[in-house]
């Protein structure tokens, strides 16, 4: 098994064999993906994470393929139905689909015309028809001999024939895959108004329409499917039967065959138009779903893990606004390690409005703890909470800046139980305001508490598959939290059980010993934690991080099991003169692999390095925005929140985000936005090129 599994393998990846059996065999061992892409590149010839990823699904179905083969080879042995050429096309078969199609015919077909027919005693008169030596009359003769009590005529014997033959047609998987194939190059999808059809909603422009199956785009996919469950569009698949039934005659019934060929064609013909047809037709849709949903569930992880991977604020003492008109704007203050300080709650705007109060506390609050950035949420009362803001730092000279961050999300997290044993006395408001500074702070500390199903990126979400969607944002948050690295001493319980190895019940117990000695001093302390035997800390101590520990070593991403080969280089090199030429023989001095030389090297050059700083910074705000102000032809700053395949949702400081269609991101043709835009990227020239006040809806520019 282990040798088919590697040749399926090798057929979907570009891995060498060598190094797909040192992968298969690490996973085996217990390694995590994000342990073997860091820490053994030398056996898997330096594949990163998302080529481990990417194999670790091949490998997943690949094993799923190879015991399905093994299932159908038993059960056909079983029906005495296996024979050389089954067995063979089994075994060429590259996927579950076609596994299925050719163990298809051997399937009990309970209570149908082709089983009755069979329980009838047609089949040998289905073999002679079948066999197109005969004539019609020859037939007919033949079928006097099938006659019993539930076969009454001649006429009725044969029609019970073309039954069998019908199946036989539909079930012969060289047949499913032609017309599967014309069906996904050829086909159509014929949209009509459906029982609660809305002339002037939001499916309106995809009525009475036909979509080419081939190149329909994903997005209008969901939007179709979704109106389909709604009862506002129906759908049908359409395909030149006409064509089907010419090659049907011309290439499944020879020239030399008998007059019979009618009464077989005829068969093959209600074959393909009850039976085949109308099952090809249903799985064309499921697959165009299940693309459809695979290229959304992708867009999803690429967008969540460019919204994670926003660059920190670092040593800055935040005050989060959460703002609210009735109800007042909760504020929250936490200091440069996320902790909490204090929080309070304001009337800056209707209808309670009290500016004079509002500034009083806030100037308390900035005075009492030092604060040095303000975070406001983007929700309800954004702007004129905003505006407050601005004012108040003009008006008291004040040297500090505000930013608008995205709120989606805040109050799931606050009502949750990580928050509420994060902050079991604090009101779920105040939570909320702690999260909108955390979000400032530390985007990935802070979102990795939240589902990433409600953070507002992606599209469709609620019409994929949701366990695959689960799965992905997942992996993608395993995947960029390692590769960040968390540190021990400041990090929550939920943020390093997304550490390589570490479980949520470990990493609870790591915060409650981490609160019993008040702090981590070095790396090995971890092996005192209850619970982390030596796999675990194997597994994740290269991703953690102690900022002021006994070693440099542990503020970096160098694993212990290198500690030792690093302090040699330290003591022999001076790192930043080591030359590329010369790491071949450092690193047969030192016994590792060049590799594993260069991250050593990498990593005594910046401990304590943040590879989030490489991307999005936080930009801070300069204006407030009324819609009632813009023009066509304004050119404004903005920040991308959201993307999806028909353009980009852009933050300029309204209550809800403008829209950038794809087709004004880029004067030259692209065929996704996410090849021009990323999640929280900053857009300096934006121009405005449509305002609708009555629907709130803002339309941008970028040429």
């Amino acid at each position: 098994m282990t040798s088919n599994l590697i040749d399926l393998i090798k057929e979907e990846t570009t891995l060498s064999n060598k190094h797909i059996q040192n992968i298969i065999n690490l996973l085996d061992e217990g390694c995590t993906i994000p342990f073997i892409a860091r820490y053994r590149k030398d056996l898997t010839g330096n594949a990163s994470d998302e080529d481990l990823r990417a194999f670790e699904q091949v490998f997943t179905y690949s094993q799923k393929l190879i015991k399905r083969k093994e299932e159908i080879v038993t059960l056909l042995e079983e029906k005495n139905f296996l024979n050389e050429k089954i067995k063979k096309s089994i075994e060429d078969a590259k996927t579950l689909q076609a596994c299925e199609d050719i163990y298809s015919p051997f399937k009990d077909k309970k209570s149908s015309r082709t089983s009755s027919a069979i329980e009838n005693g047609i089949e040998p008169l289905a073999n002679i028809i079948q066999s197109l030596k005969h004539s019609t009359n020859e037939i007919n003769q033949k079928a006097r001999n099938f006659l019993n009590n539930k076969v009454l005529s001649t006429d009725d014997a044969i029609k019970q024939a073309q039954d069998i033959i019908a199946q036989r047609y539909a079930d012969d998987f060289r047949s499913k895959e032609i017309i599967r194939n014309l069906i996904s190059n050829w086909g159509e999808i014929q949209i009509k108004e459906g029982k609660e059809f809305d002339k002037s909603g939001v499916y309106a422009n995809f009525a009475n329409q036909n979509e080419k199956i081939k190149y329909i785009k994903p997005h209008r996919t969901l939007a179709i499917l979704r109106a389909v469950n709604e009862k506002q569009l129906t759908i049908k698949v359409d395909i030149d039967e006409k064509h089907i039934l010419e090659n049907i005659r011309k290439y499944k019934i020879p020239e030399w065959a008998n007059s019979s060929k009618d009464i077989v064609f005829d068969a093959y013909k209600d074959g393909l138009k009850r039976l085949l047809l109308p099952s090809l037709k249903r799985e064309a849709i499921n697959t165009l779903k299940e693309k459809a949903g695979l290229e959304a569930i992708e867009l999803f992880g690429k967008n969540l893990k460019e919204l994670l991977q926003t660059a920190p604020l670092v040593n800055q003492v935040i005050l989060g606004m959460d703002p609210g008109f009735v109800s007042g704007c909760k504020l929250a203050v936490i200091d440069e390690n996320g902790i909490y300080l204090d929080s309070n709650v304001i009337y800056p705007t209707k209808p309670k409005q009290n500016i004079e109060a509002s500034n009083k506390v806030i100037l308390d609050l900035i005075k009492r703890y030092k604060i040095t950035s303000i975070a406001i949420g983007n929700g309800t009362a954004s702007r004129e909470t905003a505006e407050f803001a601005s004012n108040l730092i003009k008006e008291n000279n004040l040297d500090i800046n505000y930013a608008i961050v995205s709120e989606i999300g805040a109050s799931v997290y606050s009502a949750s139980k990580i928050a509420a044993e994060e902050y079991p006395n604090l009101d779920v408001t105040i939570r909320g305001a702690i999260s909108i500074a955390g979000r400032l702070r530390d985007p990935m500390a802070t979102l990795v508490k939240i589902d990433p199903k409600s953070l507002g990126i992606g599209q469709y979400q609620h019409d994929v598959n949701q366990k695959e969607l689960g799965l992905k944002l997942e992996n993608t948050t395993v995947d960029l939290v390692n590769k960040v690295g968390v540190d021990l001493n400041s990090a929550s319980y939920k943020l390093l059980s997304f550490i390589s190895g570490i479980s949520e019940k470990l990493a609870k117990n790591i915060v409650e010993h981490r609160n019993t000695i008040k702090k981590f001093n070095s790396k090995s302390e971890l092996l005192k934690v209850k619970g982390l035997g030596a796999k675990a800390y194997e597994q994740a101590v290269g991703f953690l991080r102690i900022k002021d520990g006994k070693s440099i070593l542990d503020n970096t991403a160098i694993h212990p099991e290198d500690y030792t080969a690093a302090k040699n280089l330290q003591k022999n090199y001076i790192i930043e003169d080591i030359k590329d030429n010369q790491i071949e023989q450092i690193a047969n001095e030192l016994n590792i692999t060049p590799l594993k030389l260069k991250d050593i090297i990498d990593e005594l050059k910046k401990p304590g390095y943040d590879v989030r700083n490489e991307f999005n910074q936080v930009t801070f705000a300069s204006d407030v925005t009324k819609i009632e102000d813009l023009k066509e032809g304004y050119i404004l700053t903005g920040i991308v929140r959201n993307i999806t395949d028909f353009g980009a949702f852009v933050d300029i400081g309204l209550k809800n985000d403008a829209l950038l269609h794809i087709s004004q991101i880029s004067t030259k043709r692209i065929n996704h936005p996410s090849e021009i835009l990323s999640i929280n990227q900053n857009l300096e020239k934006i121009k405005v090129v449509s305002i609708d006040l009555e629907k709130q809806r803002v339309g941008l520019s970028l040429k």
